[in-house]
């Protein structure tokens, strides 16, 4: 027994009293897995020997994927700093966490585990330590997690598209990243092993399944026991800073293939034909990226593909309802007459703010009425209703899209079969109830009681985070009502400029851009913190597997984002505007401030200059935070090595220096994506060009996601993936919201509505003078009359009145002063809600009914894919299990 061990062993004895505060999460029962797993996670007795690695020197060989006898693959790696090396802590914080290391390394050799220790090149303080995963164990661990694997070739013959020939211009050469063979496969057995299709040991069970199964086992081999509570889990190692990293090697560089001519060099595969820009017009290898990466990565990829594939349509439509804007702008009659002077140049409108607000002339208007005409257009209504419709076809494709991949990655049946128990689910299982299927006793975490006390303190949580939201958009609210009396007061003093500059700093933009500003820095803000909180919140509800887990963090993800970052855009929509009164008796916030009245030229310039800005800074901010960050870090940590050696560096350590891919893994790639989404489809009617901007975003985004994970990041712990999890609900959610607020963007928010019963019955007797439908007059009818001498002590402007005028007018559609009902609503107002209303009803039934009919027309899953299910499962029936009924013949 070498000295390091009877060091360990001497310590054992008093390690419940050594043991500090900073482990009291460590206290946690755990669920006994000898049940599950094969015999032992090892636990090691005070009396026996530890099992130490193999130590060995750097061969010189940079491209090695393999322990120094070239035959054994490396399939992960820890890293760890040389406890007795270590200077920042405490000589007894040293020795406990080097006593907690060894007997985990003890118990990884004890189940099965090969493990080979190599100093640092770099750096003399850090040890690498490689794990290798025997063919035993590999058979053992694929059956406990029901991998499922190839029984034979796949003989379904496949049908050539039409557009097999065109599609073939974009795919990735087929001499260079060669297709995936198609095998029929079922959940692994070691007692049949004979009926599996293995040529090679060595490639039976590929590099990315071998990652999955080793990790696997470091997250349940146990490390410590203190009063029979067992702490165990690679997890909790790093999170103490036992371990420094755990992860497994990238194949090879990105920038040139492996010197190793057995090594197929993926990762530079994937750089040169996947990740390059040269490649963003090229369709991306699904199924290599899925090969190297895991299904998780590959369903992503695939998702954000099918999506920008699908935003293509939308674009070309929403072009063509922008250029039909911009053809029809002259022609458009309300705004001729806004700039015609004979007409807008005499209509004073009354000021939109007390006291120090002025009169101002309607002509002041006239580039943000033509700039209107492009987006207040028929064209807007056409495409609001293409859009919802789009969206279900998008869905419902990828839904066929889904069931396509989850038989070709066979994930069928995954969530039933293969997922485990999370290892901080298991550790906490010390209550036991009666499972209602299988009649037997099972352990839970909780009882019923504990779980509702759980969900009541988490929904309680999740629901003031919303509110503290809330609460900021009304801060925002309450900026704009007080800062719009400062920029009308201050800002036409301050500009010393042209009349352009004059034209278009007005006191409503200069308010809405800045209120737009404030809000994206506190959106940001509040991301931050909340993701933490959102955390902390899903930990404490334990869920019981990875998908609940990320499921559930999804959820409260969303909601928060939901509310955070499309309130503003609700309030510009829906509410700003709507409920000002008339200038003789305006509404107030709070009995203060008084309620905010649209820009001049409508509210819906205004979402669209709020869209823009969230959308583009929020563009602006995560390519910051996604790839400047990681490769300054990267660059950084590069010049710092080479500076203090040019000596020959392992694989390992270059994977090393590479960034972490977080907890959180692809959680805000989707995210981005799904408030994407969101701006495309909740508010296209303020916006045709959304989802044209969308698309060329999203082409960049891939090459960059891409970019990222081959060339920035360590290599990801491949794992499996059904489907893109909470997020299809939350897709299908905004589908169906989309409908309603495009109806109301177009009914409220626009003046469509206002201009058609204009057209249609107020143009005309009995209520119009015109002998014929037409838009002339359209700017009068809208525009009340108020008598200035109406106005109240606390409203009335501080400018004195010009000319000979005394009346001012204001948009809204009210009686005039010396009507009987002065000031109140009149018919042309009565009827333009109606038409609102009815259009919003008609508009929502007509939509929802033609979804209602795709969705009904499209089958989730193409028939193609359900032979193939059938003829797996025609094949996994007769080949495993033809010999058992062999044997009861005889």
């Amino acid at each position: 027994m070498n000295v390091e061990n009877q060091d360990v062993l001497l310590d054992l004895e008093g390690e419940e009293e050594e043991e500090e505060d900073d482990d009291n999460d460590d206290g946690e029962i755990v669920l006994e897995l000898n049940q599950v797993i094969i015999p032992t996670y090892g636990t090691v007795p005070e009396q026996q020997s530890l099992h130490t690695p193999e130590w060995v020197d750097f061969d010189d060989k940079p491209d090695s994927l393999f322990f120094k006898d070239g035959q054994r693959r490396i399939d992960f790696v820890l890293v760890y700093e040389d406890e007795s090396k270590k200077m920042t802590h405490k000589r007894s914080n040293r020795k406990k966490q080097k006593r907690k290391r060894q007997v985990y390394e003890s118990n990884l050799i004890n189940n099965g585990l090969q493990l080979e220790a190599t100093r640092s090149v770099l750096d003399e303080k850090l040890i690498f330590l490689k794990v290798h995963a025997p063919w035993e164990v590999l058979c053992t661990y694929a059956e406990v997690m029901h991998i499922k694997l190839p029984l034979q070739h796949n003989d379904l013959k496949t049908r050539e598209s039409a557009f097999n020939w065109f599609s073939r211009l974009f795919r990735v050469d087929e001499n260079i990243i060669k297709p995936e063979q198609e095998f029929f496969t079922a959940p692994f057995q070691k007692e049949l092993l004979s009926s599996f299709y293995i040529q090679d040991k060595d490639a039976f069970f590929n590099p990315a399944t071998r990652s999955r199964i080793v990790h696997f086992i470091l997250s349940r081999v146990e490390y410590a026991t203190k009063n029979n509570v067992k702490k165990f889990g690679i997890n909790k190692l790093l999170d103490t800073g036992i371990y420094k990293a755990a992860f497994p090697l990238h194949d090879s560089s990105f920038r040139h293939p492996s010197a190793d001519p057995n090594c197929p060099s993926e990762r530079y595969l994937l750089y040169r034909e996947w990740a390059h820009p040269k490649n963003i017009f090229k369709m991306q290898p699904l199924d290599f990226i899925r090969k190297y990466y895991g299904e998780k990565i590959g369903i992503y990829f695939a998702w954000l593909g099918f999506y920008t594939n699908m935003l293509t349509v939308a674009a070309v439509v929403g072009v063509g309802c922008f250029l039909y804007g911009c053809l029809t702008k002259d022609n458009c009659t309300w705004s001729q007459e806004v700039c015609d002077p004979n007409i807008g140049g005499n209509i004073i409108m009354c000021p939109q703010c007390d006291k120090v607000c002025t009169y101002w002339n309607l002509t002041i208007t006239c580039e943000s009425s033509k700039k209107l005409c492009i987006f207040d257009s028929f064209g807007t209504l056409v495409f609001a209703v293409f859009m919802g419709i789009w969206v279900t076809f998008f869905l419902e494709f990828w839904k066929r899209r889904q069931a396509e991949l989850e038989y070709e990655w066979d994930t069928v049946e995954y969530l039933e079969q293969e997922e485990q128990v999370r290892p901080e689910y298991e550790a906490r299982c010390t209550h036991t109830v009666m499972n209602e299927i299988t009649q037997q006793e099972e352990h839970v975490p909780y009882t019923a009681w504990g779980k509702c006390v759980r969900m009541t303190f988490c929904t309680s949580a999740i629901f003031f985070w919303i509110l503290l939201i809330i609460a900021s958009v009304v801060g925002i609210i309450v900026y704009r009502l007080s800062v719009f009396l400062v920029f009308s007061a201050t800002l036409s003093q301050h500009i010393s400029g042209t009349e352009t500059i004059r034209k278009y700093l007005t006191p409503q933009t200069a308010t809405s851009v800045t209120a737009s500003l404030i809000s994206f820095v506190v959106i940001m803000i509040l991301n931050i913190i909340y993701e933490k909180v959102a955390i902390l919140i899903t930990d404490f509800e334990l869920p019981r597997t990875q998908t609940d887990y990320e499921n559930s963090l999804t959820t409260k993800m969303f909601l928060f984002q939901f509310v955070n970052y499309y309130s503003s855009c609700f309030y510009i929509a829906f509410f700003k505007g709507k409920f000002v009164g008339h200038p003789g008796s305006p509404v107030y916030w709070l009995g203060k401030y008084r309620n905010e009245e649209c820009d001049p030229g409508g509210c819906l310039l205004e979402l669209t200059t709020q869209l823009a800005i969230i959308v583009g800074g929020k563009a602006i901010w995560n390519n910051v935070q996604e790839v400047l960050l990681p490769l300054v870090k990267n660059l950084i940590g590069r010049y710092s090595a080479a500076a203090r050696s040019e000596k020959v560096v392992p694989r390992w350590e270059h994977d090393y220096h590479l960034q972490p891919i977080g907890k959180l893994g692809l959680f805000y790639e989707y995210l981005e994506m799904v408030i994407q989404f969101g701006f495309v489809t909740l508010f296209v009617a303020s916006f045709p060009l959304a989802p044209l901007l969308a698309l060329i975003n999203n082409l960049l985004e891939i090459r960059l996601d891409a970019w990222k994970l081959t060339t920035q990041f360590r290599r990801m712990v491949p794992q499996k993936a059904q489907d893109i999890g909470a997020w299809q609900p939350i897709l299908q959610g905004i589908a169906i919201l989309a409908v309603v607020t495009n109806a109301m963007i177009i009914a409220f928010t626009s003046d469509m509505i206002p201009r058609l019963v204009y057209y249609w019955s107020f143009s005309v007797p009995p209520y119009g003078s015109h002998s014929s439908h037409t838009m002339k007059g359209y700017i009068n009818s809208t525009l009340s009359v108020f008598n200035i001498s109406d106005f109240k002590n606390a409203s009335k402007p501080f400018s004195p009145w010009f000319g000979t005028h005394t009346t001012c007018r204001y948009r809204d559609l009210r009686y005039p002063p010396g009507h009987q009902h002065q000031y109140e609503h009149n018919i042309y107002y009565w009827h333009v809600i109606a038409a609102k209303l009815a259009f919003i009803i008609v508009m929502e039934h007509v939509i929802y009914f033609v979804k209602f009919i795709i969705s009904y027309v499209i089958p989730d899953v193409s028939q193609k894919t359900k032979s193939k299910v059938k003829r797996e499962k025609y094949l996994t029936q007769k080949l495993l299990h033809e010999n058992d009924l062999k044997g009861i013949s005889y």
